[in-house]
């Protein structure tokens, strides 16, 4: 009842907007269109406005030849006399110029181009409103659809790698769909939940927090992006400071990611195809023994313990055949994914209403040796229309996305698996089953048991949105956005007894688990402008309303009788683990917005924000947030022409203000039960406590940018600081309490704080050649900065004040002991054991630095774009003692020489502990630093005379690599991982067309 309910609302506000269309249409096509024509002097007027319908302040126009001309006003109109014969020449900096040829017609409404490479007047998203590089107060990354499109990756976030300063994505691995990792300006909080951004898709918020899988992906989980067509994607913001986010208010404490999607065309009609096919590989291996080798280090292994091999210790040694060679590297993720996209675009209208209407498929293989495909198909829809006066506007985006994941995670990618003896027998037996027998012998298991499991996820994605605005009067406008999301995920695992040994007597199971998580949003909103000589107001006042549900159901089926069988709930002989939750988070807050400019040259931005949360106790649900945004653009002012005429543009900046964070469990200021394994039972999990409240950041940021030379080279440099208080955090309770945990908050202050540099210039600018360049360099520091009684709490060994909060303690590694040759550490308190109190090293495991250097060269119908991805880092070495029944890495044979590093070879428990003891010390850390060519595209614009002569406006051919080239030392799988032997991106090669009609 309550699916349909809200499907229902759907269907309400689809055909509340077709509705408010067709009476529009209606009532315009009655109207009289007026027409004035005068024949060799008119009055021409119009309108001027962007490729997404928004008009445009200041556009110049005028007369070809003749020295007068006019601006558009607020609402982008104009006008201006002209003869029959006449060339009109609408030009605004940021936007490409256009030239119409007047002949009679009175008026004339043009739709002007972005240029993308200009920097003062490039509309950026801001939210809640737009804004421009120029007069931006805040800091607002933004990457384009040319930057993005094409790539063949799941989660437009990994798209994103390299290409923004103070955003830091990490792959979570090359599996389609599993959740990317992204942090933006660090981590605020220490709970995990706790640091996702605010995900926000054509004006509606979507839940960041991954969603759950029963199956073993190396990840938190799925992709709440992963439906997404990358390719509709017109642009991508990422809000930082506190002047860009605090109008989020407590959504917005961990960054603001802003994902617009692609609108129609207002003139003519247009059909867009993109096709493109590729492979893609896993880039790099490790470097381990061949069998002879391998077998030689355990031979050394037996001889230096004085211990006889024996099938039970050594069947390596022993029974398995001496000259096989497996690599396994190669069997477990040696294959080749293919990969194809295509999509189909459907475009059009006019000044009054403009559509896209569009689709695409697309489907990855799998590395594995399995039959692990995914698919996806996404579908979405742009409606844009206004009123012939101007003065309604109704704007309506739909995506929609679908996907299919088989993969079943049954083969583990660990240690355990790659790093088996290279001499081990076949995982297959004559007949096409496993092999259970011979890996068996010393205690083996197959490493693919599980193989003949399979998994079904199915996930569907609907995120919409409708805008209505009115003018009420010149400069005042009322806008109201209601927004509709519903994510459901359905999973079901089959576990067929083959998979298992048959000694185990497994019997046939099903794994099933559905989630669906839904909300609406209502946020109406008064803005106002006004110009009053050379003062320059924007105001804003908005509320939110909005609600969360989500509801998971999961339950294990066993003892099916056969294996077709399995997933048919009724032919299981019993139900286990049945577990069923069903939350609601409702969220309301008042907005507003205020900002002034004198003569386009000094801004003040005033922001502020009270939200109100269901997370927290009555005493506590509301809090007020704020900010405060300057800019002063000092390359207006008279003295800089003189004194520094190479400065074309100059601009100071600064911004504090505080924002919350209230990402933590539903219901945690209530006490809450669990219900007991037998009937009717129930035990406590929480303990309440109606008084915790939200956490607190305050964020203070110093900026400023350059334009040198016309703004052919321009540099931005900022300087943050984030502080966090007030950690919210399930803190664990003793067990005499009755209760495991109860939410709290902590007296732990985090901070965050570094610079950003993004320099952007044109080498080259000449009429068939041009070439730029930018590069984005990020110096992130993050630090515990304070915790009171830290010792006595339960994380006196995880945190240090001083220290950042991804650490590890490790022990002060003091070389190999004289005598027995094995790794020694400090024993600092010398009480002849090692713990934490011997851990006085803090290791830091956060990059140093991050970055990227991006390059576009167009030379005729040619175009090259190319991504260097470059971090400084440190990692561990993969292995660090040979002589165990695992292979190791090929470094390792010079454990052989006395003289090493490394300990001796050893089978020993001595030698196991002293290496456990060595990874957990300075040992193991060696840089870990990486270049990696993360983009390579090349395309070729088809010559207009063959596009015409077959129909088509416009085409293009394209070659695109991905992570074709890692130049790093690390030994280690990935350098983008350092501290696992985890992949996180694959190499991929595609080739495709796009064309238009």
């Amino acid at each position: 009842m309550k699916n349909n309910y809200k499907r229902g609302m759907v269907v309400i506000m689809f055909l509340l907007a077709m509705a408010v269309l067709t009476i529009l249409a209606i009532g315009e096509l009655q109207a009289a269109t007026p027409y004035h024509s005068v024949l060799y002097q008119q009055n021409v007027n119009g309108k001027v406005t962007g490729l997404d319908g928004n008009p445009l302040l200041g556009v110049t126009v005028r007369v070809a030849g003749k020295n007068y001309g006019t601006t558009t006003n607020l609402d982008g109109d104009y006008a201006i006399i002209a003869n029959s014969g006449d060339m009109l020449v609408f030009s605004f900096v940021g936007y490409k110029p256009q030239e119409i040829l007047i002949d009679e017609q009175s008026e004339v409404n043009v739709s002007l181009e972005e240029d993308v490479d200009a920097l003062k007047e490039v509309t950026i998203n801001a939210g809640y409103y737009n804004t421009t590089r120029r007069e931006s107060t805040g800091n607002i990354s933004r990457v384009t659809a040319s930057e993005i499109e094409n790539q063949p990756v799941v989660s437009p976030l990994q798209a994103l790698q390299g290409r923004m300063a103070g955003v830091e994505i990490t792959s979570g691995g090359f599996t389609p769909g599993t959740a990317t990792r992204i942090r933006i300006r660090g981590v605020n909080s220490l709970r995990e939940e706790g640091n996702y951004p605010l995900y926000i898709i054509d004006g509606v918020p979507v839940n960041s927090i991954p969603v759950e899988t029963t199956s073993v992906l190396p990840s938190p989980g799925i992709d709440p992006l992963s439906n997404l067509d990358i390719n509709n994607i017109e642009s991508i913001e990422i809000l930082k400071d506190a002047d860009a986010t605090a109008i989020y208010g407590s959504r917005g404490a961990n960054g603001v990611v802003l994902i617009t999607t692609k609108k129609g065309v207002t003139t003519g009609t247009g059909l867009q195809a993109r096709f493109y096919y590729g492979a893609a590989v896993v880039p790099t291996k490790l470097d381990l023994l061949n069998s002879s080798e391998y077998l030689r280090v355990r031979r050394r292994a037996f001889a230096n313990d004085s211990i006889e091999p024996t099938m039970q210790n050594a069947p390596e040694l022993t029974v398995w055949n001496q000259e096989k060679y497996t690599d396994w590297q190669d069997f477990l993720y040696g294959g080749t994914a293919e990969t194809t996209n295509a999509s189909l675009n459907f475009s059009g209208g006019d000044q009054q209403t403009f559509f896209r209407l569009g689709g695409s498929f697309f489907t990855q293989g799998t590395i594995y040796p399995a039959d692990y495909d995914y698919k996806k198909i996404t579908g979405n829809l742009n409606l844009n229309h206004r009123s012939k006066n101007e003065k309604f506007q109704v704007n309506l985006a739909v995506n929609y996305g679908v996907d299919l994941n088989e993969f079943a995670g049954s083969l583990g990618f660990d240690v355990s698996t790659i790093l088996l003896p290279p001499n081990a027998p076949n995982v297959f037996n004559d007949v096409g089953g496993l092999n259970w027998e011979e890996w068996e012998v010393g205690g083996f298991t197959n490493p693919v048991a599980g193989y003949f499991n399979t998994a079904n996820k199915h996930t569907q994605n609907l995120v919409s949105n409708i805008g209505l605005s009115y003018r009420i009067l010149p400069g005042l406008q009322l806008k109201t956005s209601l927004g509709y999301t519903n994510y459901t995920s359905e999973e079901l695992r089959k576990q067929p007894s083959r998979s298992y040994n048959p000694t185990q007597s497994i019997s046939n199971k099903s794994n099933h688990l559905r989630s669906e998580r839904a909300s609406w949003i209502i946020e109406p909103q008064l803005n106002y402008e006004m110009t009053l000589g050379k003062l320059n107001l924007e105001s804003l006042f908005g509320t939110t309303l909005q609600e969360n549900t989500a509801l998971q159901e999961r339950f294990l089926a066993d003892g099916y009788a056969s294996e077709a069988l399995i997933g048919n709930i009724g032919a299981a002989e019993s139900i286990r683990n049945p577990a069923r939750s069903n939350t609601q988070y409702r969220y309301a807050a008042i907005f507003s917005r205020v900002g002034i400019n004198w003569d386009r040259t000094y801004y003040l931005n005033l922001t502020g924000r009270r939200d109100g949360s269901s997370r927290f106790g009555p005493n506590n649900r509301f809090a007020n947030f704020g900010a405060i945004g300057t800019a002063w653009i000092f390359s207006e002012e008279e003295f800089m022409e003189t004194t520094f005429p190479f400065i074309s543009f100059g601009k100071l900046r600064a911004s504090y203000g505080t924002t919350g964070n209230d990402q933590i469990g539903d219901y945690g200021y209530l006490d809450t039960y669990e219900a007991t394994r037998g009937p009717g039972g129930l035990y406590p999990t929480s303990l309440a406590n109606p008084d915790f409240s939200w956490e607190i950041n305050k964020k203070f940021e110093v900026g400023v940018e350059l334009g040198f030379l016309k703004d052919q080279h321009r540099l931005s440099l900022s300087y943050y600081r984030n502080r966090s208080s007030n950690q919210l955090v399930g803190y664990p309770l003793p067990a005499t309490t009755g209760f495991t945990l109860v939410q709290a908050n902590l007296p732990a202050t985090v901070e965050n704080y570094g610079w950003e540099l993004v320099l952007n210039t044109e080498i080259f600018n000449k009429e068939q050649f041009n070439w730029n360049a930018s590069l984005n360099l990020s110096l992130p520091k993050n630090r515990l900065v304070s915790y009171p009684n830290i010792d006595q709490s339960t994380y006196a060994n995880t945190y240090r004040v001083g220290e950042p909060l991804n650490i590890s303690l490790v022990y002060d590694y003091t070389g190999r002991d004289p005598n027995t040759g094995l790794y020694t550490v400090r024993d600092v308190n010398e009480d002849g054991r090692y713990d934490y109190q011997d851990r006085i090293i803090a290791k830091d495991l956060n990059r140093e630095l991050f970055g990227g250097i991006s390059n576009t060269i167009n030379h005729k119908n040619f175009s090259l774009q190319f991504l260097w991805q470059f971090v400084k880092q440190e990692g561990i070495i993969p292995n660090i003692t040979a002589g165990g029944r695992y292979n190791t890495m090929s470094y390792l044979l010079s454990s052989l020489d006395e003289q090493s590093i490394f300990q001796p070879p050893s089978t020993l428990f001595p030698a196991r502990e002293a290496e456990g003891y060595a990874l957990q010390s300075t040992f193991p850390y060696q840089i870990a630093s990486f270049w990696r060519l993360k983009n390579l595209s090349l395309a070729y614009k088809i010559p207009e005379d063959l596009i015409n002569s077959i129909g088509m406006q416009n085409g293009r051919v394209f070659l695109h690599g991905q992570n074709l080239l890692t130049i790093t030392p690390f030994k280690g799988l990935d350098a983008e991982n350092p501290y696992s032997l985890a992949i996180g991106n694959l190499k991929s090669v595609t080739a495709g067309i796009e064309v238009n009609f």
